[in-house]
């Protein structure tokens, strides 16, 4: 792992932000394969390899071993390193795979943090070079990390929080003008 940078900030330290293969932060499970003649109409998002919905291209009854919730959806098939946080019940495609945090229980704040620097990678994998399962694996983000050469997920959890923070201000902000 290569530490990228790390400098003073006023009175505190500025983070260190570091290297790590996708495969150090998330276990990788595969969707499966559900035609449309298998689908039965209900209300269980189904999804794909979409770019749009979050990536929900149906609503179904059926369960299957990809059945999974609180997880990040890449898509490697379709609109290739898309991906959506799930944090409900839902059945994955094939196209998909399932990305869940290693060694800690996600939350929605990691999962928007990590999913951005996935897509940082999405210009890589366009034009034919597909973003399989091997090159997922091997694939390289930039993380915070602590002193201890771990991923800092204190620091992304509290970063994604300080920009719900100021957006939702500002929304208030917003409202009060308009009414």
């Amino acid at each position: 792992m290569n530490i990228l940078k790390t400098q003073r900030e006023g009175e505190g330290l500025k983070p260190v932000w570091k290297e790590f293969k996708i495969e150090e932060i998330f276990t990788i499970s595969t969707g499966k394969r559900l035609t449309q003649a298998d689908m039965k109409k209900g209300k269980k998002p189904f999804i794909g390899a979409s770019d749009s919905n979050n990536g929900i291209t149906a609503f179904v009854s059926n369960s299957n071993a990809s059945q999974d919730k609180n997880v990040l959806g890449v898509n490697y098939n379709g609109s290739i390193v898309e991906s959506f946080y799930h944090p409900y019940q839902c059945i994955f495609s094939d196209d998909v795979k399932r990305f869940k945090i290693k060694n800690r229980a996600g939350d929605k704040y990691l999962y928007l943090f990590l999913k951005q620097e996935i897509l940082k990678q999405k210009e890589k994998y366009q034009y034919g070079y597909k973003f399989n399962e091997t090159r997922m694996r091997n694939q390289t983000i930039v993380l915070s990390s602590t002193e201890f050469e771990q991923p800092n997920y204190d620091y992304m959890r509290n970063y994604m929080r300080k920009i719900e923070t100021k957006l939702l201000a500002r929304y208030v902000k917003y409202v009060e003008i308009i009414l």
